[in-house]
């Protein structure tokens, strides 16, 4: 059995403000953007990648919560863009933090589901393999891959990290994993360029614009906005109710909602359509953007920071984005999970 007792994230020193955005985009102001609900995020440097955010987190979560490296068993790093083609990046971060060589490290390459991946993985190393410690790492520097001139991707997504600590507890306060993955949807979110099926070529980088306005090219990161935002208002309510199902639960019986933060109008749209009381839902969007795999914990460490997450509540989590993939579990009774 297993629980999360320790959260900590990092954001990048660069702050790309509204204002900024505007500057560059001053036709942008027509496109009612402001509903997405972001006032600025935070981006990396040139040449900073996801592995080096990830080491920020987890020195951060060392230092903050007084936890001994030399007790972490094993790592996980949940995030999308390697450092290298090989070798891993689990194992250079494993290094750069001074983990001992008998602890395990393994990259999950996943995006926006990531987290609820991670904890399942997490519970099953503790259940089966003896574990007792395991580190999760979430990274994203998604804004390493947009088209300058994507204005949608670059008004909504920033960087960030956060690093989780998972232990062994008798109590066990996780549990009722769902997952699900749309794979024929897979170009609904792509890079479509720069791995072995379509490699780096000239005309990677060819410009095309929508009827919309929005710029892109193979080399660089794309999504289909109306596509995701029916697919997540479709699948989200789905899997709160077979999350529920699973754990016996009724929908008032959960104290808090904490989903992927892709945007506020989204998820707005998404708890109406569930019906979740605006108390029990957690925004944690605004200072940050979406910060992909690493939206969950950030939301789970400004809620315990704000008041609304204590100690006894049970927590729905809920991830989908990226794959088309989905994820989610209930965190049951957070009594060792501290600020």
């Amino acid at each position: 059995m297993s629980t999360i007792q320790a959260i900590s994230y990092i954001l990048p020193e660069k702050i790309y403000s509204n204002e900024e955005f505007y500057a560059d985009f001053p036709d942008a102001k027509e496109a009612n953007l402001e509903k997405v609900g972001v006032l600025k995020r935070h981006i990396v440097a040139p040449g900073q990648t996801a592995s080096d955010l990830a080491v920020l987190a987890a020195e951060k979560l060392f230092s903050e919560h007084q936890i001994d490296r030399n007790e972490i068993d094993f790592v996980l790093l949940v995030f999308m863009g390697p450092d290298y083609y090989m070798p891993s990046s689990s194992g250079i971060v494993h290094a750069r933090l001074g983990l001992r060589s008998n602890c395990g490290a393994l990259d999950m390459e996943i995006g926006c589901s990531g987290y609820g991946y991670a904890l399942s993985v997490a519970s099953g190393l503790i259940a089966v393999a003896g574990v007792k410690k395991v580190l999760i790492l979430t990274s994203s520097t998604l804004t390493n891959t947009i088209h300058p001139k994507d204005r949608g991707s670059r008004f909504v997504f920033g960087d960030g990290a956060a690093a989780t600590l998972v232990t062994s507890d008798d109590a066990g306060t996780m549990d009722s994993f769902v997952f699900g993955n749309d794979g024929a949807e897979f170009e609904k979110i792509i890079v479509r360029a720069g791995g072995q099926r379509n490699p780096l070529t000239p005309e990677s980088y060819a410009e095309t614009t929508d009827e919309y306005g929005k710029v892109a090219c193979d080399a660089n990161y794309f999504m289909d906005g109306i596509g995701v935002f029916q697919f997540s208002v479709k699948r989200v309510p789905v899997l709160v109710a077979d999350i529920l199902a699973k754990a016996g639960l009724e929908k008032d019986d959960v104290d808090l909602y904490v989903f992927h933060q892709p945007n506020v109008f989204l998820n707005e749209t998404i708890r109406k359509k569930i019906g979740i009381p605006e108390d029990k839902f957690v925004h944690c969007f605004a200072q940050t953007g979406n910060t992909v795999q690493s939206t969950i914990p950030i939301a789970l460490y400004e809620s315990i920071q704000n008041g609304r997450l204590k100690r006894g509540m049970k927590v729905l989590i809920a991830g989908f984005g990226v794959g088309l993939s989905w994820s989610g579990a209930i965190i049951k009774y957070l009594s060792r999970l501290e600020i």
